[in-house]
């Protein structure tokens, strides 16, 4: 992480926070879950990092971005996203996102198709309407703001005691996430999200569909969005449940580095582009 570097664009009215491993090389953008941030893909960008620039940014609410009083929707994410690949001046790069990111990622792929080069959408929240009401529904939040109220330690301890099986650092950089996380990014649970079957439908670039044995989206779920969109590729990894690049990282890191080097091998990627 020597060479990582942090900084902050402005754009839709607020200032993102982002972490970029940097390089003159193919960019990749990884967008994190609800009560996560940038930093939480540390794992997966040090496995990429030496063929990709991988920017890792904070959504709204998040990490160290701003937090708005309003302005949580899926739409108001996708614009954050869009401004941060025009600011930034990106060649179109690859967007892989994560639950709440990978709807975020896929509203971005819908609706301007031109900043990307490909779309990976890991187990995103694609809740059906009687989901959406039963989360928002639930203690989520209120757990999140008892949470808020208990020491870095605390958070660690719990996390440690939930997860033996994972290493030190991710236990870390997640608790810290999760009290950087301000109780407004929980509008993003208002029912209702887009709807994901004609997103999916409309998609017009190389996509892959990662899901988990225990995860959001079902094998049944997934195989109707295939028969939707033929540029559709899903893989499944097993043992793993929402949180699956967590719980099987190499696994994970070996599909998405299958993906990418199905789009072009990553030496040959700023050959096309004139920037």
């Amino acid at each position: 992480m020597n060479n990582w570097h942090s900084a902050v664009c402005e754009t839709n009215g607020i200032n993102i926070h982002y972490t970029r491993t940097g390089g003159n090389k193919p960019p990749l953008i990884l967008l994190h879950g609800l009560m996560t941030n940038g930093l939480c893909w540390t794992g997966l960008a040090r496995t990429l990092a030496t063929d990709y620039d991988v920017i890792m940014p904070d959504a709204r609410g998040h990490g160290e971005s701003s937090a708005p009083a309003y302005g949580y929707r899926y739409e108001d994410h996708a614009n954050d996203l869009s401004g941060l690949i025009k600011v930034l001046g990106l060649s179109p790069p690859v967007l892989l996102g994560h639950s709440m990111g990978g709807m975020t990622a896929g509203l971005v792929a819908q609706r301007q198709p031109g900043l990307l080069r490909g779309l990976i959408l890991a187990d995103p929240s694609f809740l059906s309407s009687a989901v959406q009401r039963e989360v928002r529904d639930s203690d989520v939040a209120d757990q999140h703001r008892q949470i808020l109220k208990k020491t870095f330690e605390y958070v660690v301890a719990d996390a440690r005691r939930r997860h033996p099986k994972r290493a030190e650092e991710t236990l870390e950089l997640f608790s810290r996430a999760r009290l950087q996380t301000r109780m407004s990014a929980f509008d993003v649970l208002t029912p209702p999200n887009p709807d994901f079957r004609p997103l999916v439908r409309d998609i017009q670039l190389p996509t892959l569909l990662v899901v988990a044995e225990k995860g959001v989206i079902s094998a049944t779920v997934a195989e109707e969005l295939q028969g939707l969109n033929p540029r559709l590729q899903v893989e499944q990894v097993p043992e793993a449940g929402h949180a699956l690049h967590i719980d099987q990282p190499e696994r994970f890191s070996a599909i998405v580095r299958r993906f990418l080097n199905s789009l072009l091998p990553a030496q040959k990627w700023n050959a096309l582009d004139p920037a």
